[in-house]
């Protein structure tokens, strides 16, 4: 993809710098302006990557291709007979849908006739952008490969844009490349082994929530904004049906505007990036004709760096170009490393290592370590509580360990394992569990405040809570989502079907309290120690091919024969029926037949039900029955007086 300040062809260079100068042992980097991608993906073979884009666009391209760990195999559509998504959507003929947005707004089809797209072209593209969505809505796709095909669909745009370069104007007359057929771009991706992440975020507020050990930095370095250079892409990308003014069709970017395209405000901007950046390494790139002189970036660079000193490179280098002729003259671009002047603690990328005992089951090992530690989140049917009791009969020695049903993580916390797969179809709470792991403890606890006194949130505000929830259900920050969950009704996390979070305020109950703040804090120092994968998918999605005899599957699923929030079937969450109920089941009997060892948690009976269908499978398993808060345990099931029988499942041999 041509991209202005594209860095494809100095790619060498940069790693030649951060050989040279970083060292060995550094195990996170950081591409905080990531673009299109092309930095991140070069460096994901060598580190853990951290990736960030102010653009939609570009943030998808990174999550399909660095957060993404292989292309994915697409079981569903699989299952309804099409075997390659990619090919249906090029391939298929385009069938009437509800608007063409972009065949509308960008090709002659639409009244204004721009010439960006050709008009088949253009409807093949919102026709495929709109069965990308409907594939999501219909739960035929998880959200990695949801994302793998938006990108897959971004990257083949350029390859049909009748434009120079960038989308600022397109031609106004018929470039060659403008009749090829639609097609999206396969995009390759690679399992480095470790858990990258990508960001949507302003860089200069992100700075203050990450650490590591290498931070590139390739900030924009002249006065053209990204988004209106890319407003197509972007457009497409988030499908949002914007306003669009102009004669190019401009979408609104005033929110979007980067300090770095403003002379005024770029050299404050990077101070206090440089400032704020908890990175052992720095590594900028820049070109010499940018909005600051290469003096003051190194001058930034001396105040906040180890000795006040800083290596400069000088690369000749060729510009940006579009097609129209340009006079050229030699251009070089600096790529400069600084060391940065303070110790850093560094949290990416640090797995603790695991001491194993002789001994036989977890909850032995956690009694000569420490006690359990306590999720910040209240979950309905949190194991918490009962961790002693079920830990008792996992094994000892786990190499990788699969939290099937995650909730709210107290399993995952408290386990001994060499990996942890933790997987929840609730990928909201997924995602601010995994920026947990990743976060600066300090600037999550700074936002959580700065929200409580901005909306005055209290046990008995509750315009303040009803405010604050409106805020995050348009924003959508993950650290918003924990805060508001603090004040609402049992903490707990509820959603509606548009996916909106909708708990009621917790009057005179509520709030985040000095045993929460330490309950958070003591979490976020457990997990990021862990060496832990995240996914929300369904679990019938999870594959677990490359698990044997060392590994353990823990389920915690709803349970078929309660009520809870998450399996209603009104929460914007898949339901949980008794084709879920027998799906599972089947699950853990094929893993059982591949020597894998599983425990599954659930109850026999509530109230006046029975769960038979449980019952009758559980037969050929070990039964161990739990004692949570209820009378003595010690009992046959036909015997219990009890009013809830729960029970953990198991293979153990």
């Amino acid at each position: 993809m041509r991209y202005i300040g594209s860095k494809a062809n100095l790619l060498e260079n940069i790693k030649q710098v951060v050989d040279s100068y970083c060292g060995v042992g550094n195990k996170s980097f950081c591409d905080m302006f990531s673009g299109t991608g092309t930095v991140s993906r070069f460096f994901k073979p060598y580190y853990r990557i951290i990736s960030n884009d102010l653009l939609y666009f570009s943030y998808i391209l990174t999550e399909a291709t660095v957060e993404n760990k292989t292309i994915p195999s697409f079981d569903k559509l699989n299952r309804k007979g099409i075997k390659d998504p990619i090919k249906y959507l090029e391939t298929i003929p385009v069938s009437k849908i509800k608007t063409y947005f972009i065949a509308n707004a960008y090709s002659p089809y639409g009244k204004s006739k721009r010439m960006y797209f050709t008009e088949e072209n253009a409807k093949r593209i919102d026709y495929i952008r709109t069965q990308i969505e409907i594939w999501k809505e219909d739960n035929l796709i998880d959200v990695f490969e949801y994302k793998y095909l938006l990108a897959c669909l971004i990257e083949g745009v350029p390859f049909v844009s009748n434009i120079t370069g960038t989308y600022g104007a397109y031609l106004k007359h018929w470039d060659n490349r403008a009749f090829k057929p639609f097609e999206m771009h396969r995009l390759q991706v690679i399992d480095n082994g470790h858990r990258n992440i990508s960001f949507n975020e302003n860089a200069n507020d992100l700075i203050k929530r990450i650490s590591g050990d290498i931070l590139y930095l390739d900030p924009p370095y002249n006065e053209r904004q990204y988004l209106p250079n890319y407003h197509i892409l972007e457009t497409i990308a988030k499908y949002d049906n914007p306003k669009l003014t102009g004669v190019t069709g401009m979408r609104e970017y005033n929110n979007f505007k980067s300090a770095y395209c403003i002379k005024s405000k770029a050299e404050q901007a990077f101070d206090n990036l440089i400032s704020e950046a908890d990175f052992k390494h720095i590594v900028v790139s820049y070109s010499e004709d940018g909005l600051l002189d290469i003096k003051n970036i190194s001058d930034i660079l001396k105040k906040h760096c180890k000795d006040k000193k800083i290596i400069l490179n000088k690369i000749p280098y060729s510009r940006y170009k579009g097609k129209l002729p340009q006079k050229q003259k030699e251009h070089f671009e600096y790529i400069i490393y600084a060391k940065k002047q303070k110790d850093i603690q560094v949290y990416y990328g640090v797995v603790k290592k695991q001491v194993w005992q002789a001994k036989d089951s977890q909850e032995l090992i956690w009694k000569t370590k420490k006690h359990f530690i306590k999720s910040p989140m209240n979950y309905i049917g949190g194991k918490h509580k009962i961790l002693p009791q079920l830990f008792k009969h996992f094994p000892a020695k786990i190499d990788t360990f699969v939290d099937l049903f995650a909730g709210g993580f107290n399993v995952a916390v408290n386990i001994n394992a060499n990996k942890i797969i933790c997987n929840d179809i609730n990928y909201k709470v997924v995602e601010m569990v995994r920026l947990f792991c990743y976060a600066d403890m300090n600037s999550v606890l700074r936002r959580i405040e700065e929200k409580i006194d901005e909306y005055k949130l209290s046990k008995n505000n509750d315009n303040g809570h009803k405010n604050f929830r409106n805020y995050y259900n348009s924003a959508g920050n993950p650290i918003d989502l924990f805060t508001l969950s603090c004040f609402s009704f049992n903490y707990q996390f509820r959603f509606n079907n548009n996916l909106e979070y909708n708990n009621p305020f917790g009057k005179n109950r509520s709030c985040f309290s000095e045993t929460t703040r330490k309950n958070l804090f003591s979490f976020m120092n457990e997990m990021r120690q862990k060496n832990i994968e995240f996914y929300a998918r369904d679990f019938r999605e999870m594959n677990i091919a490359n698990l044997g005899s060392n590994d353990f599957i823990y389920c915690d699923p709803p349970y078929l024969i309660t009520t809870g929030t998450y399996n209603d079937g009104n929460r914007g969450f898949k339901d949980w029926t008794k084709n879920e109920e027998i799906a599972l089941h089947n699950f853990l009997d094929e893993a059982n037949k591949k020597n894998i060892r599983f425990a599954l948690s659930n109850v026999f009976k509530h109230k006046n039900k029975e769960n038979k269908l449980l019952i009758e499978w559980a037969k050929k398993y070990k039964i161990n029955y739990i004692n949570n808060d209820y009378s003595n345990c010690n009992y046959q099931l036909k015997e219990r007086k009890t009013e809830t029988v729960e029970v953990l499942i198991s293979n153990a041999r």
